[in-house]
């Protein structure tokens, strides 16, 4: 069984992830979510942080090797800073975990070692499709083998970054199972569409883009001739995401609970009202119920047991879970919580999106 308590190292790290998201993300949330960017020293001092490179083997550059509870426990605190500019930080890990995970010896060689560098990578990843009742399982983007070479037919939504990336990770199916392939940017047939507007996580630039096909060499396959294992990486990216979910509604609570012991009414603080005390204690035990199924499941992912079955249950309970919390933020502080004075609207907006993140999400 799991332990409560944090090793060292991983008290080290979550108390800097903490102080980077109180003192950089919440000072720049706002400006984010109207701007529409993340702000780029902010992006920059997230980056040298090192979260990525501490999840890549100290041969190709890194100082560690991957662990979903260790990623999990951070990302917590990412979410509690703010969810658009953290998915806009951790873009590059959808292209560099996968191959760190799953790539052959040459891949591994060729492409972890930009992703410990000082620059932040142009790397990203494509794997979600407009389509209704989308399944990583099952995708309408295919790969067909010619030779020594690929071609890929498919479009692609909510692509992360993909107007500046340098390469993606595009996943295609290639006789009923799910693959994924390098694709250099400049490759022929590569179209970078429209930028899609969500209703939150401004900060996340994400678009269509169009594979037209797209050809390119039978060593770009992840994984080599082995290929992918695409439940795994579910498991990893439904942690992730329910981990960033926790993180979100945390903020909305205890911004929630602050207000509400400050905010009088009829001589009181509204925190003595009965309806809202009990509105507050249950939004903190659905928060701690969920964060427990995520480490649970990071636990086993890291000891190699199946975690595939633990990680759905997660990411659908933190899916439910955030929207509630986050709802009932904005029913404590009445109307003041659908104003921006107060952060909680954007909360709200963030949490309905992390049903349609699926697959986008990897730490």
């Amino acid at each position: 069984m799991y332990s409560f308590d944090m090793t060292s190292e991983q008290k080290m790290l979550v108390d800097t992830v903490h102080r980077y998201a109180e003192k950089m993300l919440r000072a720049a949330y706002r400006e984010a979510e109207e701007s529409a960017a993340a702000p780029a020293g902010t992006i920059r001092t997230g980056w040298e942080l090192g979260l990525l490179p501490a999840g890549i083997d100290a041969e190709y550059g890194g100082y560690g090797e991957y662990s979903a509870l260790t990623s999990a426990l951070y990302l917590e605190e990412l979410g509690w800073g703010d969810v658009g500019i953290s998915l806009h930080l951790l873009s590059p890990n959808l292209f560099a975990l996968p191959v760190a995970l799953f790539g052959d010896n040459e891949q591994k060689a060729a492409w972890l070692p930009r992703f410990t560098e000082a620059d932040f990578p142009k790397a990203t990843a494509a794997l979600v499709e407009p389509v209704y009742q989308f399944d990583p399982n099952a995708l309408a983007t295919t790969a067909e083998r010619e030779g020594d070479s690929y071609t890929i037919q498919g479009v692609k939504i909510y692509v992360p970054l993909a107007q500046n990336a340098e390469v993606f990770l595009v996943y295609a199916q290639e006789k009923n199972r799910t693959q994924a392939f390098i694709v250099p940017a400049e490759t022929p047939g590569v179209q970078v569409a429209e930028r899609v507007v969500m209703m939150g996580a401004h900060a996340l630039p994400v678009y269509t883009v169009n594979f037209n096909g797209v050809t390119v060499p039978a060593g770009n396959r992840l994984g080599g001739a082995r290929g992918i294992r695409m439940n795994r990486l579910l498991t990893v990216s439904r942690i992730s995401a329910a981990a960033l979910a926790v993180g979100q509604a945390r903020a909305a609570y205890e911004y929630a609970v602050k207000y509400a012991k400050e905010r009088e009414a009829f001589g009181e603080p509204i925190a003595h009202r009965q309806s809202i005390a009990f509105m507050l204690a249950n939004m903190a035990i659905e928060i701690e119920g969920v964060r427990l199924q995520v480490w649970e499941a990071a636990w086993r992912y890291d000891n190699r047991e199946d975690a595939s079955k633990l990680a759905m249950l997660a990411k659908q309970a933190a899916d439910k879970m955030v929207l509630e919390v986050t709802d009932n933020a904005v029913q404590v502080l009445g109307g003041h919580g659908y104003i921006r004075e107060h952060p909680v609207e954007l909360w709200l907006r963030n949490g309905r999106g992390f049903a349609m993140w699926d697959g986008l999400i990897i730490g």
